[in-house]
């Protein structure tokens, strides 16, 4: 069968509850491989939730549904502080990109303990900034930049970034609002070892292109999958 927007690939997914050094209580999804050890994975950092972003926003639920399936890719959401989704609401408020660092240092104490093998962080729009900010852990491997706008970061966080060494890969919409592709490499020009990559045609929320997302996605992490497959012959949701 061909692999559309809302099918859903085996996997064994449950909820988990990230817990931050303030004292909140957090929303999250594990989806792992259902058949195989995963060989990496990927934690979500949301868009902002003041404009509807949260764990269940297309290209990050997409990736559940699908990587650990085609890829092995094990897949880490959550509703940062504040945030509301199907999968429920985090305790605490939006802060800004402020107190979320405590969220990001859950998710990697999450996956720290759940010993799940090389960590990327997949930023979109203000996850971008969380992960800019706060995700240049030595646990991580690199980050996923998608729709990044700069907004909540600044040059002292790009540059922790390039002093690292650690993998930077910042997917650019051709038709993005905040940050276009002439003006994202020149940006990302202060981290030596970044990569950015234009998506010609996409805007700032990729609607229609998830497909190109998620083969860029699998191959910087897992590119034994690249390109992923677009049908499945096993059972699907």
């Amino acid at each position: 069968m061909d692999i559309r927007a809302n099918t859903v690939l085996p996997a064994e997914r449950r909820p988990v509850t990230l817990h931050t050094a303030d004292g909140l209580r957090l929303v999250g999804e594990l989806a792992l491989p259902a058949d195989r050890p995963p060989v990496a994975t990927l934690i979500c950092l949301h868009p902002l939730p003041t404009q509807g972003g949260m764990m269940d926003s297309h290209l990050l639920k997409k990736a559940a549904w699908r990587l650990p399936a085609l890829a092995a890719v094990a897949v880490l959401r959550f509703n940062t502080r504040g945030t509301s989704s199907e999968q429920g609401t985090s305790e605490g408020a939006f802060d800004a990109g402020g107190s979320e660092r405590f969220d990001v240092a859950a998710a990697l104490d999450l996956a720290e303990s759940e010993d799940l093998p090389h960590l990327w962080l997949m930023g979109w729009s203000f996850g971008t900034d969380l992960a800019l900010r706060y995700g240049c852990d030595p646990s991580v491997e690199g980050a996923l930049l998608i729709s990044p706008p700069l907004r909540f970061s600044s040059p002292p966080d790009l540059q922790t970034w390039a002093a690292s060494g650690k993998r930077l890969v910042a997917l650019v919409p051709e038709h993005d609002d905040f940050l276009r592709p002439p003006e994202a490499r020149i940006r990302f020009a202060a981290v030596p070892q970044s990569e950015v990559i234009a998506v010609p045609g996409a805007k700032h929320l990729f609607v229609g292109h998830t497909e190109e997302v998620l083969d860029e996605v699998v191959r910087q992490v897992a590119p034994h999958a690249y390109p992923l497959p677009r049908t499945w012959d096993g059972p699907a949701g």
